[in-house]
């Protein structure tokens, strides 16, 4: 999976959001939020995307129970949950 170019994080107030920067990427019907975790892990999904052309839920995994302390078992739930709104939204693809 790769996040898709465009999309940056934004941080207003104590939210987050996903903001497409470009025209093609803006629908003015949907703003996507995230919690301060997902907005972590995007972060991470940015970053394997721009440097290894793409992620798997374990790479985001492992971060995720470094920087939060949490069972990896959890974590991959949580991850997983995570990447399947992101496909939803239409901010990562397959």
């Amino acid at each position: 999976m790769r996040t898709i170019p465009g999309f940056k994080l934004r941080k207003l107030g104590n939210e987050y959001i996903l903001v497409g920067e470009s025209m093609e990427l803006i629908n003015f019907n949907k703003m996507i939020t995230l919690n301060e975790t997902a907005a972590f892990l995007w972060e991470q999904a940015e970053s394997l995307s721009a440097k290894l052309d793409g992620f798997t839920p374990s790479d985001l995994c492992k971060p995720l129970c470094a920087e939060y302390d949490v069972a990896p078992e959890q974590a991959m739930t949580d991850v997983e949950a995570t990447i399947h709104s992101w496909l939803d939204a239409g901010v990562i693809e397959a």
